[in-house]
């Protein structure tokens, strides 16, 4: 079994042109792969203000002949997020969601706290996690992806709003061997770490690429294309990732 997933973080539609471009340039890309992905995941942020009408842009903008699995950042509101990007009902409750692509489970885990940048996976979350991870068939290979990044990156803006609280996710990945990495956005920039044991990697931005402190005195560099990443699941559980910018 090799599955071959693609993850985008950070689109931040707006209604802007320049926002549209981006996300439109980057799903065209992989909508023309010579063979599709097995799924594509999108690490939140999708919306930079929360509203049904940029949910209802997304909603046009990620339409592929692939799944298309999104979780939360902390831009997005649930309420708007729930009613035009999913369809459902609106409420106020996390967004989690198991999905099963090509023989391997993938959590899409909602890491957001409603109004603030920081993120923390809450208890209701957790148990949810612990529920079914343990539910899964032996021998299932897994990985876990919400926005915030558990660890320090080396650079003060995402780490002002890292996820709070990481060592209960880490207890929960000590009980559950079959988590292979943990995937995260929000940081703005492709990085690569490790937390509990697994891979932690990071996916980059649509909107802008972040520039590390040794590179400038201003963040956001807005010039850099689009970026994304790949990860290749292989039969030894083995997680491989490959970046690419989409000029």
């Amino acid at each position: 079994m090799t599955v071959l997933l693609a993850q985008i973080s950070d689109l931040h539609l707006d209604g802007s042109q320049r926002s549209i471009r981006r996300a439109d340039r980057v799903m065209d890309y992989l909508r023309a792969l010579p063979r599709p992905v097995d799924a594509l995941l999108v690490t939140g942020d999708i919306a930079d203000h929360g509203t049904e009408a940029e949910y209802e842009e997304a909603v046009r903008i990620l339409k592929a002949p692939f799944p298309v699995l999104t979780c939360p950042g902390n831009h997005d509101a649930r309420p708007a997020y729930r009613k035009a990007l999913l369809g459902e009902t609106p409420g106020t409750c996390p967004i989690n969601r198991l999905h099963h692509i090509a023989g391997a489970a993938i959590f899409m885990c909602d890491s957001t706290i409603p109004g603030r940048d920081e993120g923390r996976l809450d208890a209701e979350t957790l148990d949810w996690l612990d529920t079914q991870l343990a539910g899964l068939p032996h021998g299932t290979p897994a990985l876990m992806a919400f926005h915030q990044p558990p660890v320090e990156l080396h650079h003060p803006l995402p780490d002002s709003g890292m996820l709070e609280q990481p060592e209960r996710l880490a207890g929960l990945l000590q009980a559950h061997p079959q988590v292979v990495a943990v995937l995260t956005g929000h940081a703005h920039t492709a990085a690569a770490s490790t937390f509990a044991a697994r891979p932690l990697i990071v996916g980059p931005a649509v909107t802008w690429t972040l520039r590390m402190p040794w590179e400038s005195d201003h963040p956001a560099d807005r010039d850099q294309p689009p970026g994304l990443a790949f990860h290749v699941l292989g039969d030894d559980r083995r997680l491989t990732t490959h970046y690419r910018v989409v000029l």
